[in-house]
């Protein structure tokens, strides 16, 4: 079962490989997770977020903080991935170690004298634990791959929405705008099929197709897998296609710069009070489809002021992925992106040359004396 959502896990490949099953699922507990979940009635989405206040208005909970993990290399260059401790029981997952089971509580099966009440703040205390911890794994992941992709300059940019928007085809357009200019490299995320992905292969740059089988989302130890799979070059621009959801892509770091949300006028203007998670998580709302705003029933105003109230740092660029009207302010903003990345690089890349020569100028004046 999934992680956090309730959703099914377990059958992810990447380019039609399988993956380690108690990985792909970031830990044998999330069965146990989600009927707990069901037990005391609290949605994991209720873990960071907290439900609209009557002006509408949304604040993230704090999360929990980082636990302890160990590392293991999984491809031929060397990249590595961080594990977090398994959260419920020992498995074992075809690498050269095993996650050890998590302690018991004293109290875990005590009889309280208050009777339901009692167990219940049990059950739910354990649930929020193991939610915590999975989703901590996640985004010991997460870190990993965005450390990967800060060092080597590379732009990644997480596209969520809701199915239809027009995700695949923003992607085609925006590559064929910028194919000559910057390398490109793209990771398609999916329940079945790999048709996004021949599609983008068609423009001429590289893809690699995740397929989630019964899975509501991507997770960074899928997407680190994808990354082996494509070695995006240094300074390039990673655009990871998420599966097709408004829901439970919030709540998992894959590594990326930013969220970008794409919210078609199609949909209605309402989405981001009805999914807040998703808008708050974003850093860009693209809002697509406006070549059809003469036929249909939408309010562009109404939802810019929905979706900032939720995140009021938003920033929304309104455009047509099918004609190109607005497309100017996309580019832009993905060009001023990539160059800050790279800035950043190179920026690491001079403190630590810097360090090392002051390191050297030590040494020397250690081995004078």
């Amino acid at each position: 079962m999934c992680t956090t959502c309730g959703c099914g896990v377990g059958e992810a490949r990447v380019e039609g490989k399988d993956l380690p099953e108690a990985e792909s699922s970031l830990g044998s507990g999330s069965t146990r997770s989600l009927r707990q979940s069901q037990e005391v009635g609290r949605s994991p989405s209720e873990m960071r977020y907290s439900a609209l206040d009557p002006a509408g208005r949304q604040a993230p909970q704090p999360a929990s903080g980082p636990r302890p993990a160990h590392a293991h290399r999984h491809a031929a260059d060397g990249s590595g991935h961080w594990h977090a401790p398994a959260q419920v029981r020992q498995h074992e997952h075809g690498h050269d170690h095993m996650h050890g089971e998590a302690p018991q509580h004293a109290d875990e099966h005590a009889i309280h004298p208050a009777g339901g009440n009692a167990a219940a703040a049990t059950s739910r205390s354990r649930l929020l634990q193991i939610e915590e911890d999975i989703l901590s794994a996640n985004d010991a992941f997460a870190a990993a791959n965005r450390q990967r992709c800060v060092e080597r300059g590379i732009f990644a940019l997480n596209l969520v929405s809701s199915p239809g928007s027009g995700k695949t085809t923003l992607l085609c357009r925006t590559i064929e705008a910028l194919r000559e200019t910057l390398a490109i490299a793209v990771i398609e995320g999916d329940q079945q099929t790999s048709r996004d992905a021949e599609r983008i292969r068609a423009t001429g740059v590289r893809a690699v197709q995740i397929n989630t089988g019964k899975g509501c989302h991507l997770d960074a130890h899928m997407v680190g897998h994808a990354i082996d799979e494509l070695s995006p070059p240094d300074d390039s621009l990673l655009l990871i296609e998420n599966v097709g959801n408004l829901v439970c892509p919030a709540a998992f770091d894959l590594g990326e710069a930013h969220k970008v949300v794409i919210l078609s006028v199609t949909e209605g203007d309402d989405k981001p009070l009805k999914y807040p998670g998703m808008f708050h998580a974003a850093s860009l709302m693209l809002l697509n489809k406006i070549d059809l705003l003469p036929y249909v029933a939408f309010d562009v105003e109404q939802a810019v002021a929905f979706a900032r109230r939720v995140n009021p740092a938003l920033q929304v660029i309104p455009l047509s992925a099918a004609t190109g009207e607005g497309f100017a302010a996309w580019l832009d903003w993905l060009g001023a992106g990539c160059r800050a990345q790279q800035t950043d690089k190179r920026e690491t890349i001079a403190a630590l040359r810097r360090r090392i020569g002051e390191l050297e100028a030590q040494l020397s004046a250690s081995a004078r004396a």
